[in-house]
């Protein structure tokens, strides 16, 4: 609300000045408004010269809002927390906070022999599966035609079956190291492995260091992907049965000025029973998250209904100390527009209006001083 405080000694001053106001003597004239007691009495030349306008109490809309708190986030599919499938010694990386990496880009290289026995496995494997086939192909059709006995058969399909699922599963572990198992050979054997990211984003730890030895339960960098950036609220179980899908959201960012706009997307279906609340999930406006980042605070109000109410644009009110105060016409003279100064009861305020909660204690078409009242009420 956008109404002006004034300090306790210019009040005090202010109203010693209305109650001690005398006329102009005989003769003078004068630009100044004149103060009686809580009347403000104008000429029609002032009031028009002033650019000062008069108007009655309207109705106008008021939301009825849910306060709730929570911050922003992004969806879970767009966090990754990358480690390496099979433990190694960090050769190199060069990553820092913030930085923004595409998906399939190598973020760090792993060493170890282990890597080397695996490829050998592998195309020891390879090799000797395509003779055991072969083989067992052949005691399939002796045994068919009774020239072998069943016995060499089940032996040929034991050793190409165990060996076909030793190359399988060292061909898969390949592909987890992205190891190309199509392109292995036996001259193109090596002892590093790169780590690649698997989503884009941006880099948000760092946790591996040159050298050090990653098992594979480590964490060794985490990405965050702020495509989908969204709003957590919680919500207090009394209030959730106003909220509904659709409702607009206006929030802020802890210690920020800044106003951002959301839609409430899902309400939850289950409670925090510490804490009594509800879990609210609320999508930003398009272009509203440039400035936004994954786990900052927010302070939310969510707009879920609107009623009707008398009220009085801002500039009509004056602030002194915590009351409020606004200017009423009282009467016309001949030339003499007269303004008695009353206090008012408010309540909330929305674009350019405010609440008048006593508005049944002026008659019906009172005229209002909407436009000047701050410079009359503090002269």
């Amino acid at each position: 609300m956008k109404l002006i405080k004034i300090n306790g000694l210019l009040a005090v001053l202010i109203t010693l000045i209305s109650c001690t106001a005398n006329e102009p003597e005989t003769g003078e004239t004068t630009n100044t408004p004149e103060a009686t007691n809580h009347t403000v009495t104008l000429t029609q030349n002032q009031f028009t010269s002033s650019g000062m306008e008069l108007d009655t109490i309207s109705v106008h809309n008021f939301p009825r809002s849910v306060i709730a708190n929570g911050i922003i986030d992004v969806p879970p599919e767009n966090k990754a927390s990358v480690s390496a499938y099979f433990g190694g010694y960090v050769k190199a990386i060069k990553l820092l906070p913030g930085q923004p990496i595409k998906q399939g880009q190598v973020l760090f290289t792993l060493e170890n022999p282990d890597y080397i026995n695996m490829q050998r496995e592998y195309l020891q494997a390879k090799s000797q599966l395509n003779y055991l086939k072969v083989d067992y192909e052949r005691q399939k059709e002796l045994a068919n035609d009774k020239i072998t006995s069943q016995k060499n058969f089940l032996k040929a399909e034991t050793d190409y079956k165990v060996t076909l699922a030793t190359y399988e599963s060292l061909r898969k572990n390949l592909r987890l190291m992205n190891i190309n198992s199509d392109l292995l050979k036996e001259n193109n054997i090596r002892s590093t492995i790169a780590v690649t990211a698997p989503i884009s984003g941006f880099i948000t730890s760092v946790n591996a260091v040159k050298g050090m030895f990653l098992n594979p339960a480590d964490i060794a960098v985490t990405i965050t992907n702020t495509d989908h950036l969204h709003l957590e609220l919680s919500v207090f179980e009394k209030d959730v049965s106003s909220v509904s899908e659709g409702q607009p959201v206006k929030f802020r960012i802890q210690n920020a000025d800044k106003e951002y706009n959301a839609i409430v997307h899902l309400i939850g279906k289950s409670i925090d029973t510490e804490n009594r609340t509800i879990a609210i999930h609320a999508h930003l406006d398009q272009g509203e998250y440039q400035t936004l980042a994954p786990g900052m605070y927010a302070e939310a109000e969510i707009l879920t209904a609107a009623h009707p109410a008398s009220a009085l644009p801002e500039e009509a009110v004056v602030n002194i100390e915590d009351s409020f105060f606004v200017l009423v016409k009282k009467e016309d003279g001949n030339e003499n527009i007269y303004l008695d100064k009353k206090e008012v009861k408010i309540g909330q305020s929305h674009q350019g209006y405010i609440e008048i909660l006593n508005s049944n204690d002026f008659k019906k078409g009172s005229q209002f001083l909407v436009k000047g009242a701050f410079n009359l009420i503090i002269e």
